[in-house]
């Protein structure tokens, strides 16, 4: 494992408790890090991650993504402190294993991330297991959040239709019903705070979908993961989200599409796994969102937040993300998210 030399930061955290465990246990240490920039108070409560998806990982196993291990030293490697561990089953499962082998690389898990499905009442089941694991896992490290991604209602891989475009009323209030429920079972048996996550193909794609489960589900039980490359994909702005809705915001997904490819996309009914491939994702300060009057607006809201740095690139050739996440990673740092 090649983890870099790092000069210290000039600067540390203060003493303050602010609701965020990672900040509260640099608070409680006095550690320096570059995850926080501490040196401009504007945004010294955004806190800056990544996630296997910025290496090109979609699956729990797959023969066209790296190594786990790999992916966990080039995080480190390229300046990530902080980690939303992505696919569960990609890293290790076991929580002390897991424990040991970002404790080793200096990264601090802080959420997971999951499929399941809502609206069928046949799914629940498995969808609960999983969960479960998931919440096992994650609480058993003291992560905050675990992330649910919608089902696609086309296959990741193949882009064939698996399931309708648009849901029936049953079928939504089933999924508002499930989505309230999930949450429930994550606070009150994992202490994690669940989060929506918008996405291309899904039933939670559009800034009109975005409303409907804002205004449906009960927000003590669900947040939302806003995802900025997947507001723009949905054809959406992330700052007018933002604005609209600032106390539904829990988590940040940062990322940029190409608007020219998503309007072709939506025009020629590409599925976004075909998008993806044609390079529809894009790495800042290429594409939409412009990230500085991104960044701006997440500090306005006052609180902690992560900000899990993504780009959709599966299957990529393995030599391309980590210096494409070194360059990602100082763009934002230039902005105000982290420091280099």
């Amino acid at each position: 494992m090649a983890v870099p030399d790092r000069d210290p930061p000039e600067t540390t955290m203060s003493t303050t408790t602010t609701g965020n465990a990672f900040l509260d246990r640099l608070a409680e240490t006095g550690a320096s890090t570059r995850a926080v920039n501490t040196a401009d108070e504007r945004y010294s409560q955004l806190v800056i991650g990544a996630c296997p998806d910025q290496w090109g990982v979609w699956f729990p196993s797959d023969p066209q993504q790296i190594d786990p291990m790999t992916c966990l030293d080039e995080m480190a490697e390229a300046g990530f402190e902080v980690l939303e561990t992505g696919p569960f089953g990609y890293f290790p499962t076991d929580p002390e294993v897991l424990a040991r082998e970002t404790a080793a690389r200096g990264l601090t898990v802080v959420a997971g991330t999951g499929w399941g499905i809502l609206h069928k009442e046949e799914a629940w089941a498995e969808t609960e297991r999983t969960f479960r694991a998931i919440g096992a896992t994650h609480a058993a490290l003291g992560a905050e959040f675990v992330v649910h991604l919608p089902p696609l209602f086309r296959d990741d891989k193949t882009w064939e239709l698996t399931d309708e475009r648009t849901l029936s009323p049953s079928a939504w209030r089933l999924y508002v019903e499930n989505a309230n429920r999930l949450g429930r079972i994550m606070k009150e048996d994992y202490g994690l705070t669940m989060v929506l996550h918008p996405h291309g193909d899904s039933h939670i794609e559009t800034p009109e979908d975005i409303d409907r489960i804002f205004s449906a589900t009960d927000p003590e039980l669900v947040s939302f993961c806003l995802d900025t490359g997947h507001v723009v994909y949905g054809q959406g702005d992330p700052v007018e989200i933002i604005r609209e809705y600032p106390d539904r915001i829990g988590y940040v997904h940062i990322k940029a599409m190409d608007e020219d490819l998503v309007q072709q996309a939506h025009d020629e009914d590409w599925p976004f796994g075909q998008a993806v491939a044609k390079g529809c994702s894009v790495r800042p300060p290429a594409g939409k969102p412009e990230m500085g009057p991104l960044i701006d607006e997440l500090a306005t809201l006052g609180r902690p937040l992560y900000v899990v740095c993504e780009q959709d690139m599966y299957p990529c050739d393995p030599s391309y993300p980590l210096p494409n996440a070194i360059e990602t990673r100082r763009h934002l740092a230039s902005l105000g998210l982290g420091t280099l």
